[in-house]
């Protein structure tokens, strides 16, 4: 190949050779693939056909008619197709090896049969150079790319573009910045790539920088911009750049606003902006709709998710797998299992993506039986799981139990799958034998994990010693993960809570005197509920709620009814050094059990009431609305940050094993 760079009168004689073997074949027969259809040309003389035989002189007009055929061919992936039409071809110019070109160049496993192509062109231009530029960049080759674009007899601003991108998504952004002050003549392309790539590298001073100086503030710059400051967490910044954006905002810059909110724990405002979207005429797409019902299903907002369900099927996403696939997980979050099923079923297509939706849905709902039967009915129909399948397959055998079953998958996933356990199956493995009690198998699994563990796994062990009162181990875990994660609010928080459990207020004390010495602040519980399409919240001891008065009206009137059927509190949930009676009311107001108060006031009798928690719901609480399903005659269904609990006739969906 060098040879082409040093000397330059080879092309003569190479032309020579090229044309001198054809004319040796003047009835050369040019044919296509018989077995593919996408090749079909309205051309009778250049049908991809078994008899296709070029019978007249060939003129411009014939090279560029299957010139045409060559790009049909490369379009629909027929490379095969594409090269019986170019070795049929008497006469070709540099579009036709072009053309050739780029179909190898996108095939990784053809890149020699590419670079052997590419020193056969007679007259190479400059897209004959980028397109060999633009393979050895997407195939990581960087020291081959640098070496050939060096060696590139005349560069395009394409060629320069192509490198400083590649260099920029690589996050070298050293090596971007001084090709990119080499460039002679930057294009808007040029300054986007230095921008993006300094925001995916999280340098947003410098992002801003270019963004500043670019004579070429389009779109995608601000879009840009309004990306990298979401993804650090400075909304404030973001909603700064999207007020103040001077030119009209596209599909991209919507959705990285209304991501950028989901993500940051604001749905709410993610939701808002997109109504506003669809008020300014803009249609989502597959990415936005995946955003938007994520925010859906972190506020439990099912109606509107309903409402986003038909507008997909309005729309031409009707069969997309990745909105569907997004439309299962909402509908399992919010809890409506049966609608999540009816549109898996219908689904034309399924891809693992789908597969995992719809088995951690029936993980979630404590449903291990079925998630575990749709995890085979997914191997049989020959779709190849990943690590988020088995995340989701241990999440079912934790939530019921199934301690050997949940091990003899974990042991599985890399005899039988190849799926190497990563951090989030070792959680998994440690909740499943911890919940179970099996306290020192827990702990010798962390012990024999590959990789240094994190901070997760001993939170889980922490939950896991509160639940059995194991105090020894879990001061072990409390000061592994403090060691690990020095703010983490649970591991002051879960200890506290095992002190008090077990009445042992003294530490209880220091450990909350820890807690405040580290300006560690412990985030507080709340639930909330959706009622006519608006989201209602409620804190435990709520005082802001302007329906306060009834609620405890409310609930002091279920309070008199579950103690006559059988209830008492279960005074180690409150968690303060106090009298048994002031206990009692502390429990009384728990967040969860407002929100079923305010459920059974608002909610016609009989109707399903649906509460979500941002923690794990206490165990007095799980007892106490028990009794309200039974006395009210409801289906109550509580999710918190582990599972659904489906409370109806006086029993959980859990069994009581959570």
């Amino acid at each position: 190949m060098l040879s082409r760079y040093t000397v330059r009168a080879s092309y003569k004689l190479c032309k020579f050779r090229f044309f001198s073997s054809y004319v040796e074949n003047p009835e050369a027969i040019s044919k296509c693939s018989s077995s593919s259809t996408s090749c079909s040309s309205p051309e009778p003389s250049l049908g991809c056909s078994n008899n296709l035989t070029i019978t007249k002189p060939f003129d411009q007009d014939e090279i560029f008619s299957l010139n045409k055929v060559i790009a049909r061919c490369v379009r629909s992936g027929d490379l095969d197709g594409a090269l019986r039409v170019f070795h049929g071809m008497r006469m070709k110019n540099t579009v036709t090896w072009n053309s050739l070109l780029v179909g190898l160049t996108k095939d990784p496993s053809r890149i020699k049969e590419a670079q052997q192509l590419f020193d056969e062109i007679p007259e190479p231009d400059t897209f004959s150079y980028n397109i060999m530029l633009s393979c050895y960049i997407r195939n990581g080759n960087f020291d081959k790319a640098r070496r050939f674009f060096e060696q590139t007899p005349v560069k395009d601003a394409a060629s320069w573009n192509t490198m400083i991108t590649g260099y920029s998504r690589r996050s070298e952004m050293e090596k971007a910045r001084e090709l990119f002050y080499e460039m002679t003549v930057k294009n808007e392309v040029s300054w986007n790539a230095m921008i993006s790539g300094y925001v995916e590298c999280g340098d947003l001073e410098m992002a801003l920088h270019f963004f500043k100086a670019t004579p070429f503030r389009g779109v995608v710059a601000w879009t840009a911009m309004i990306t990298g400051y979401m993804k650090a967490k400075k909304v404030e910044l973001a909603e700064a750049m999207f007020t103040d954006m001077s030119v009209k905002r596209n599909l991209v810059t919507w959705n990285a606003m209304i991501s950028g909110y989901v993500e940051n724990s604001r749905p709410e405002d993610g939701l808002k902006l997109f109504k506003a979207m669809l008020n300014d005429g803009i249609r989502p797409n597959a990415s936005g709709l995946s955003s938007v019902l994520l925010g859906c299903s972190e506020l439990s907002a099912l109606r509107l998710g309903r409402q986003i369900h038909q507008l997909v099927c309005k729309s031409t996403l009707g069969n997309d797998v990745t909105a569907l696939t997004s439309l299962i997980s909402m509908y399992c979050k919010c809890g409506d299992l049966g609608d999540a099923w009816k549109l898996f079923e219908a689904m034309k297509m399924k891809d693992v993506v789908a597969w995992n939706a719809m088995i951690s849905g029936y993980a979630q709902h404590g449903k291990a039986e079925k998630a575990l039967f749709l995890f085979g009915e997914m191997r049989d129909s020959k779709i190849r799981p990943d690590w988020i399948t088995f995340v989701a397959v241990l999440l079912a055998c934790n939530h019921a139990g199934l301690v050997d079953i949940g091990m003899e998958y974990f042991d599985s996933m890399v005899r039988d799958y190849g799926v190497e356990p990563r951090a989030d199956h070792y959680t998994c493995m440690v909740d499943l034998l911890g919940r179970a009690g099996k306290l020192e198998e827990a702990l010798k699994l962390i012990k024999s994990m590959p990789f240094k563990p994190h901070a997760a796994v001993y939170g889980t062990l922490l939950g896991a010693c509160r639940v059995h009162k194991n105090v020894e181990l879990a001061e072990f875990a409390s000061t592994k993960l403090l060691e690990l994660d020095p703010r983490n609010a649970a591991g002051y928080v879960q200890l506290a809570n095992m002190y008090a459990s077990k009445n042992l207020w003294e530490e209880v004390a220091k450990v909350r005197k820890r807690m405040k010495q580290s300006n560690v602040v412990k985030v507080p519980g709340y639930s909330w509920m959706e009622i006519q399409n608006k989201i209602h919240h409620f804190r435990s001891s709520d005082r802001i709620h302007p329906e306060l008065d009834s609620i405890h009206k409310k609930l002091k009137e279920l309070e008199k009814k579950v103690k006559l059927a059988g209830y008492t509190p279960v005074l180690e949930f409150a968690l303060h050094d106090v009298e048994i009676e002031q206990k009692e009311k502390l429990l009384l107001w728990h967040s969860e059990k407002l929100a079923v108060a305010f459920g059974c006031l608002k909610l016609p009798e009989g109707s399903r009431i649906q509460v979500f928690k941002n923690l794990r719901i206490c165990g007095d609480c799980h007892k106490a609305i028990k009794f309200i399903s039974e006395i009210e005659k409801r289906e109550i269904i509580v999710r918190d940050t582990t599972r659904f609990h489906h409370f109806k006739d006086g029993s959980c969906s859990c069994g009581d094993y959570w």
